[in-house]
């Protein structure tokens, strides 16, 4: 901060005792504010600008200067901006340098620089300020650029949840494609199964059947068999009981077939004779024919 200004008050009154207090009351504020008193100086420069009506802006610059001191913000900014509307151009670039050193902050920064720049236009040789103005330009730019950069991360960022999103919203994708498919796969092998057991059981069913057949087939061809077996046993029994016979009555069995032949002849004989015969003797009293 520049420091403290020399005060050329303007006084208007030829009171030779008003013209004392005014004196007093400025080495007053200058000594207190040089001593570091700035409460003390800020009082006395108050009584300056409000009750003594000293219209000139280097008494509001001073004033200002003690409030910012003081870290009277609101004061000190009021009366800086007082002072930035002097006709004098090193007050003027004073004042607005001070506004732009005081709106040095992250949120501000613009109208700090806008200050600066006034500050600039009223004393292009105000070198303070011109370094101020260099340091918040450059703050600015790299607060555009951290905003860019966080612009440009926060999109990376929402790029990557929106990707993420899409491969999360693939994975259940693919995942419900895979159970759909599972269960499917599943349903089928339950058909086939079930098509399997049901042809098992036919199968079953078919080879019992045929079995039984195939029993009742060997049982009827046993029984068959069997019978014929018995008949044939039959057979040789009654003909052993017939040569047994033969034997006891001492015939051979050319002779037995010999009577056997003779007694078939003769039956044969009889049955042709009783056709011969008429059923019903006819009338007397009419022809025969």
């Amino acid at each position: 901060m520049n420091k403290l200004l020399i005060l050329l008050l303007i006084i208007n009154s030829t009171d030779p005792s008003e013209i004392s207090r005014y004196n007093r009351l400025k080495n007053k504020a200058e000594i207190a504010y040089e001593n570091g008193q700035y409460d003390v100086a800020a009082n006395n420069y108050s009584m300056l600008y409000d009750s003594l009506s000293a219209d000139d802006p280097a008494i509001a610059l001073n004033l200002a200067h003690s409030y910012y001191a003081l870290g009277d913000s609101s004061n000190a900014m009021l009366k800086y901006q007082a002072a930035a509307t002097s006709n004098n151009n090193t007050i003027k670039s004073v004042a607005y340098q001070q506004l732009g050193v005081m709106n040095d902050k992250p949120e501000t920064l613009n109208e700090a620089l806008q200050y600066l720049k006034s500050s600039l236009k009223a004393n292009p040789y105000n070198e303070e300020a011109r370094f101020n103005y260099e340091v918040v330009k450059k703050k600015l730019e790299q607060q555009k650029q951290n905003q860019k950069d966080q612009q440009k991360q926060n999109q990376d960022d929402q790029d990557k949840k929106n990707e993420d999103q899409e491969k999360n919203q693939d994975q259940q994708d693919q995942q419900q494609n895979d159970q759909e498919k599972q269960d499917q796969e599943n349903q089928d092998q339950q058909n086939q199964d079930q098509q399997d057991q049901e042809q098992q059981n036919q199968d079953q069913k078919d080879q019992e059947k045929q079995d039984g057949e195939q029993k009742d087939g060997e049982q009827e061809e046993q029984q068959n068999q069997e019978g014929q077996e018995q008949s044939e046993q039959d057979q040789k029994n009654q003909e052993m009981s017939t040569k047994e016979k033969l034997e006891q009555m001492n015939i051979s069995e050319e002779k037995a077939q010999m009577i056997l032949e003779a007694m078939k002849n003769n039956e044969i004989q009889y049955i042709q004779q009783q056709r011969r015969k008429p059923t019903k003797a006819p009338d007397s009293g009419k022809p025969d024919w």
